[in-house]
């Protein structure tokens, strides 16, 4: 999860969360060296007095500045939209769990499951033990299989919600009448926190998400007690 004065992208859990990281130091990168370029070429023109009198006319210049941002731009283009393509593929998912934004909590139903469903609620600060995080923790948290395809269906009650966990590089928006779906993959266990991420109302801020993402035979041994 982020930490105070983080500058970064939290750290990434899931392939499609290291394919976004990827992208963003890809990019992050070309813009820094356009804002070199231009930066140079600024203070060159404002410290020197030579002039060339023919540069304005130079059919190869203007070739040159027509066609450099062109590549640039495809270049970030390709990378964009294959991750674009990876995050709506749907492999053959091992679970599915339909998630529903109500005002102002989530409720959750594993459908592989005859009879497991319950609500997540924010548990109150002043509720909170020891080392729990304020305005983050749920009574409930998902609990769900680690290197595992899992489908997320989602949709809301009432109003527009965003389902989102930064660190799997999710964010699906939660509309009523309409579901969605995205799809998530963990290579490690731990506790994974979001966020409602769509202004819902007043209490929009206290609509914490928190996955616990553990090994197959302990998510048997969780849903085995829950049902």
């Amino acid at each position: 999860m982020a930490y105070p004065f983080q500058l970064g992208l939290q750290d990434a859990t899931s392939p499609i969360m290291e394919e976004l990281l990827h992208f963003h130091d890809h990019t992050l990168m070309i813009v820094f060296l356009i804002s070199s370029l231009v930066l140079y070429i600024i203070s060159l023109m404002l410290t020197t007095k030579l002039t060339h009198t023919s540069t304005m006319d130079a059919q190869e210049v203007e070739t040159v500045w027509t066609i450099l941002p062109a590549i640039i731009l495809i270049l970030i283009a390709l990378p964009s939209l294959r991750i674009l393509y990876m995050m709506d593929e749907i492999n053959n998912p091992s679970l599915t769990v339909k998630t529903m934004g109500h005002q102002w909590y989530w409720s959750y139903e594993y459908t592989d499951y005859e009879d497991l469903n319950f609500d997540s609620y924010m548990i109150p600060t002043q509720e909170l033990k020891p080392g729990e995080l304020r305005l983050l923790e749920v009574d409930n948290r998902v609990v769900l299989p680690m290197e595992m395809t899992i489908r997320m269906l989602i949709s809301s009650e009432d109003v527009l919600h965003s389902w989102a966990v930064p660190s799997l590089g999710l964010k699906t928006d939660a509309i009523p009448g309409r579901l969605n779906q995205t799809t998530l993959m963990a290579m490690r266990p731990g506790l994974y926190y979001g966020q409602c991420s769509e202004i819902c109302g007043s209490n929009h801020s206290f609509m914490p998400i928190v996955l616990e993402l553990v090994p197959l035979s302990h998510f048997e041994k969780w849903s085995a007690s829950m049902l």
